[in-house]
This record gives C-alpha cells, structure tokens and sequence, in this order.
C-alpha cells in the first residue's frame, strides 16, 4: 500500500524529459482554494498508493461526501501498486492525474516543473504544519495529509512472551531483546521488508531520533562523513546491520511481501518492524481480520536517550500536489484542502493531522505516556543536502543502499560494516568538494 522509493538519479531523468515539453499548459497559474463550491466543476483524476482503500471502497465513499460539498466535481482515483515507480513513468508526459503524491524522488527544486502553486508559505503556514518541506521561493507546492512519528511497530504480546516489557534505551539493549526474541519465542524478531523496498528508506527518517537533534538532517550539508562513530547515520545503519548480522532478521530478504507482513506481525509471527506510525493502525486492522486482539499492536521510539527520554521524529507523509498541466485546477485544489480538512481520514487511521494543532491520536498514547519528546526534522538545507547526495550517487531517501547494507550483513556482498562505511562517507565527502 505504502511506497517502494526510486534513486534520486532517476528524478533528474523525470526532469530533463518534462523541461522540454513546456508550453501552453497552464504554468505559473496557481491552484488557490475555491470561493465558491457551486463554480468548480470537472472530473478529476487523483494518482494514489492507498490500493487497499480502492479495493474496500473507502475512498469512493470519501469522493461521495466530497460531492456534497462540491456538486459539480467528480473524483476519479487511479492506483498505482509500484507508485514511485509508475509514477516517475507517467511524470515524462504531461499525464500523471490531477493530484498526485509528490514522488520522494523529486528534489524539492524540481517541485516547481511538476506541480503548480497552492499559495504563498506565509499564508498556508499558518494553517498547515510542515509546509517548509514543500516550500520553493516562498510559495509551497504540497500539503501534507498527515504528521508521522517513526518508531517500531512491534507484538506486544510476543515481547511479552519473551519476559520484555519495557522499551530497550540503547541500540545494543535492542539488539539483546531481539535475541531474547528469538531464543524464547520462535518468532522472526525483525523483518525488513527487504524486496519491497521503500520500508528500508524509512531508516533516513530516524535521523535527529539518537541525538534528539532537530537539526541534524541540516547538518548533512556541512558534515564530510556522516557514518563516523556518534552521528545518527552511524548509529541508525549500525542497528539495522547488527540486526541482520546477527541474523534476527527474515532468513531470506529477497522473498519479503509486504502485504503478508501486516497479518504476520498481527498473528505473531514478527516481531518487530521499522515503520511510520501510519502503520500502527493497518497492522490493528490485520490483527482484527485475524481473529487476535488489536491491542497487541504497540510502537516503540527509537532505542536512544538524551537525559533520560526518548525522541522520535515527527515529519509529514505523502504530499498532495496538483498537476501543473492540469486544467482543472480549482477542482484538484478543492479537493486535497477538504481531503485534509474535512474527510476525519487522519482520525480514522489513528494518524496526526497535518491541521495546525491537531491533538496526537490514540495510536501514539503510549508516546504520550511515556514523556517521548516529538521532535521535528528540520530541512532548511533541503536543497544543499539534495545536491550533495544527487552527486554521491548514494540516495538516503531511496532504498538501494540499505538494501547494500543488508547484502553485506548476510554476506550476499562483499566487505563488512567498517569498509561500506567508509565507502558512503568517501562518496559524500568527494561530493561534498564537487558540490561546493
């Protein structure tokens, strides 16, 4: 249901076909938020990730409210089961829907050759949270729908069965339990999700969680090599490969499914996965259609503290962007503000409304309980960190070099930890000089 991310190299190639087809398209035309409900018309086309609320009808019923409101506008979705990857397709035509999530493969630069302006960020700013992930020259091109903590979602009941019942604070405390899991209960203690993919990329969102540092995303731009001991890519990708060195992970990445791991971690079968608390409720829906309590289902900061408390990263999901070839552009801005505003989607997931001051959801009370300290990560040299990593030809927000990283742990490619450590901080080094 979720996203298998793309290299950022691929995005270039998106930009580079898209360039040059400008025309007469509707460019620099800025999708404002209708006056008037009754004057909005057409049939629009929203791309979406969300195949499992196609199947069951959710959205179809979210679309018959929405025409309520707006009478004269008809929403029509499209699913997309690989949607980086299809879309990043449709994006070298001017045909890629109406609205559409805003790819991770998409520097924020290029935000302004694929999607056209919802408004100033002064203004949306002070309705929205997370704005400034979207924001170019003062004008944003994406509304996230909602907020997500990061941690892992974990069985409560397995943890339990193997004598665990508070949250591990250190990344080796984790690395014990994750043992302790797999001696006492039979179940696979960590599962990656290696052949999808994009859970892999969800790693990069742990940033700022070790240090409890908002800015430490920022200071990618002017950090030489960010795998050294102490920094949070260092303690991040050391979790993740120790898991797997270990082998307390799947016995096979490559036959991972995301879809069969929802009702395996709901069933008991896993243990635990890294995840956005968007993830939270969906495997509770699987644990329900499984016969098993959904109360099982916990999630869990990640295992670091600064003076005695935890901290997760809170940053936006998904974007919602309007096509900025679209010629309906007040119906597709119509209907991403009621989307986020209107539909209570946000509330029926347990998910954090991206609505300025929007109250934490049930799903994270025991967040709440347990004094985590939500932090944002800050991107204000998005664009420095973008440069930097496109010329590394790395990808911290794709999927490929962690799934490196897994190979070398399982010894499916060649060196150890230390050597693909120092092989990332050489790239980002190197590139770091050529980007200036």
């Amino acid at each position: 249901m979720r996203r298998s991310w793309v290299v950022l190299a691929a995005a270039t190639m998106v930009a580079a076909t898209a360039c040059s087809g400008q025309g007469s398209d509707g460019r620099g035309e800025i999708a404002a938020p209708p006056s008037d409900p009754a004057k909005v018309s057409g049939e629009i086309t929203v791309l979406t990730n969300r195949t499992d609320q196609i199947a069951d009808g959710t959205l179809k019923k979210y679309a018959a409210e929405f025409r309520k409101e707006y009478p004269r506008v008809k929403v029509k979705f499209e699913g997309l089961t690989d949607y980086e990857g299809e879309t990043k397709i449709r994006m070298n035509t001017d045909n890629y829907g109406d609205v559409l999530l805003i790819p991770n493969s998409l520097s924020v630069k290029q935000y302004p050759t694929f999607f056209a302006s919802l408004g100033k960020s002064d203004d949306l700013s002070a309705k929205f949270d997370y704005t400034d992930h979207a924001t170019v020259d003062g004008q944003v091109y994406g509304l996230a729908g909602i907020g997500v903590a990061n941690g892992f979602v974990y069985n409560k009941a397995v943890w339990a069965r193997a004598g665990i019942t508070k949250w591990p604070t250190t990344p080796e405390e984790f690395v014990s339990d994750l043992e302790s899991i797999k001696s006492k209960t039979g179940a696979t203690p960590y599962y990656t999700n290696y052949k999808d993919g994009w859970p892999l990329t969800n790693w990069t969102n742990a940033i700022g969680s070790p240090t409890c540092d908002p800015d430490a995303y920022d200071k990618l731009a002017t950090t030489g090599k960010p795998w050294s001991r102490g920094s949070d890519l260092y303690t991040i990708d050391k979790l993740l490969y120790t898991i797997v060195d270990d082998k307390l992970a799947e016995a096979d990445p490559t036959t991972t499914n995301w879809e069969d791991s929802k009702a395996r971690i709901a069933t008991g079968k896993i243990a635990s996965m890294w995840l956005g608390s968007w993830a939270i409720s969906q495997m509770q829906a699987a644990a329900k259609a499984a016969g098993k309590d959904p109360g099982d289902i916990g999630f869990m900061p990640f295992p670091a503290q600064k003076n005695g408390k935890f901290c997760s990263v809170l940053r936006p999901d998904y974007q919602y962007a309007v096509n900025v070839h679209s010629p309906r552009k007040a119906a597709a801005r119509a209907w991403i503000d009621w989307y986020i505003t209107k539909s209570g989607q946000a509330a029926a997931e347990g998910s954090l409304s991206s609505v300025k001051g929007a109250p934490l959801p049930g799903t994270l009370e025991a967040f709440a309980d347990n004094d985590v300290t939500m932090i944002p990560q800050h991107q204000r040299n998005l664009a420095e960190v973008n440069s930097i990593d496109k010329a590394s030809e790395i990808g911290i927000t794709a999927q490929d070099y962690r799934q490196k990283l897994v190979d070398v742990a399982r010894g499916a490619a060649d060196g150890d930890m230390d050597s693909y450590f120092d092989e990332l901080n050489g790239k980002w080094s190197e590139a770091r000089q050529t980007v200036g």
